[in-house]
């Protein structure tokens, strides 16, 4: 179905988009204005009319619109959303703000039942995360006096059908991986002392000088393991050389795909004082890893993880994605039943996000243009299934590992409208994870398509990322003549 939405003022169209879509996943939908006289004139199946008030207060205006929007889309479609009307990826920004204002629990549910409409399941979700992670970073000490380090590996044995994050198959850049490594090693030392002065997010120096090494350590992806073990010894070794690492409370490298893990690579993270580990399967259905563009097996997921547990990893988080093309409650339940078999210490549930820049997303219109009549929410006969049940099933299964909620972001685009959360046993949380969700403190990233998030005093925040593609890196890389 083609859904316009007509405006009379160019404004909140992206926040107009985002809630249509999320009543309207596999529709095309198009936002615009009445100035747009191209798109005025298309015929549409469904037209919808915004009228834009005047306003002093953008946010109230904003909402008020979606408010209304949300109830009419409801009644429309008979349908009501988990999360309400909110679209932004950090709903427990709402809870945290509230608790930090001395609100009660029962105050701060109403006004996400009554004011964005989440339901009640999901308003007891967002508070109960926002409680534990305010309870860590109190405990933690956690806040702009301090920051962590992101460093960026973008490739990987394969790229997934669902993909769209900064990565290539290692198999382009093994003759330059040496080369991306020795330019993040470069970058990192280029920047060092303007962070710690504090002079990089803030020139003026007003801000004050950093502590000399961060409180954590994220090395992402990507794989990182996807480098040879010679590469990882250079890159983390460069790491303690660099950075003071002495009041570092984790350290985690996103192995995450098992077909990237080795013994040796084990003893490698091993030696340099990794804390944290991923073992990411996304699913232990076969059938579905070979749809996706894993390739890897089951057996290489299972073999991974007890290679690391013998390594002697003791803080292992495995991934999984609900959503999957043609899972069904059935294979959820297989993947669940072969995660609590082996025990992870975390584990991080996924809804499936069918993004524009994706392959998936490719096929899906390749599909649709095969057969104008195809449905949109089928890649090659498959069907994308995610609901409030198959994340009971991932919720029950991490209780039963000893796990509670910790973490939680979404995303446009995901299946269910549901969510991205992280289960663990306690004192295994990733601390790196609420901190970038919560925006309590920079975050300095290096590498290809990496964003360092600036957080200043009294909230706010700027970003600077780095260039997408790995050739353009290493070239502005070299034109700072700072490659070791």
């Amino acid at each position: 179905m083609n859904i316009g939405i007509q405006t009379d003022k160019d404004d909140f169209h992206y926040d107009i988009h985002s809630l249509v879509k999320s009543f309207f996943p596999d529709d095309d939908v198009t936002v615009f204005s009445d100035a747009d006289t191209d798109k005025c004139a298309v015929k549409r199946d469904m037209l919808i009319r915004v009228e834009i008030p005047s306003y002093t207060d953008r946010k109230a205006a904003k909402d008020g619109i979606k408010q209304q929007l949300y109830r009419e889309l409801s009644d429309y479609t008979g349908h009501v959303l988990p999360w309400g009307m909110l679209s932004g990826i950090r709903p427990t920004k709402i809870p945290m703000k509230m608790i930090g204002e001395g609100k009660s629990r029962e105050e701060i549910l109403s006004y996400l039942r009554d004011y964005y409409f989440v339901s009640d399941e999901k308003a007891h979700l967002a508070l109960d995360i926002a409680e534990k992670e305010h309870r860590i970073l109190e405990a933690g000490g956690f806040g702009r006096g301090g920051y962590s380090l992101y460093i960026h590996v973008p490739f990987c044995p394969s790229i997934c059908l669902y993909c769209t994050f900064s990565s290539s198959p290692i198999g382009l850049w093994k003759d330059r991986a040496s080369e991306y490594v020795d330019a993040v090693i470069g970058e990192m030392k280029e920047r060092h002392d303007a962070i710690v002065s504090g002079r990089e997010a803030d020139p003026s120096g007003k801000e004050g000088e950093l502590p000399p090494g961060p409180d954590t350590v994220y090395i992402g992806g990507g794989t990182p393991t996807a480098l040879s073990p010679e590469l990882l010894d250079r890159l983390l070794t460069a790491v303690r050389e660099i950075w003071d690492m002495t009041r570092c409370r984790e350290f985690t490298v996103e192995a995450g795909r098992p077909d990237s893990f080795s013994p040796e690579k084990l003893a490698v993270l091993k030696k340099h004082g990794v804390t944290r580990l991923s073992v990411n399967p996304q699913t232990m259905n076969q059938k579905t890893l070979d749809y996706i563009g894993r390739q890897h097996t089951v057996e290489q997921t299972l073999d991974a993880f007890r290679m690391a547990r013998e390594a002697g990893f003791s803080n292992i988080n495995m991934d999984m994605i609900l959503g999957l093309p043609g899972e069904t409650e059935r294979e959820v339940r297989h993947t669940l039943e072969e995660i609590t078999r082996l025990g992870p210490d975390s584990l991080t549930v996924h809804s499936l996000a069918i993004k524009r820049a994706s392959r998936l997303m490719k096929k899906i219109r390749e599909d649709r243009e095969l057969d104008p009549e195809a449905d949109r929410g089928t890649f090659e006969g498959l069907t994308f299934e995610n609901n409030g049940e198959l994340m009971r099933l991932a919720e029950d299964a991490a209780e039963a590992l000893g796990m509670e909620p910790y973490y939680m972001y979404r995303q446009k685009n995901m299946r269910g409208n549901l969510e991205n959360t992280g289960f663990s046993r306690p004192g295994s949380e990733c601390l790196y994870n609420i901190l970038i969700m919560e925006e309590i403190q920079s975050i300095y990233a290096f590498g290809a398509g990496a964003s360092t998030k600036y957080v200043h005093a009294g909230g706010r925040i700027e970003r600077s990322v780095s260039p997408k593609d790995v050739k353009t890196y290493l070239e502005r890389r070299h034109c700072h003549g700072t490659d070791s």
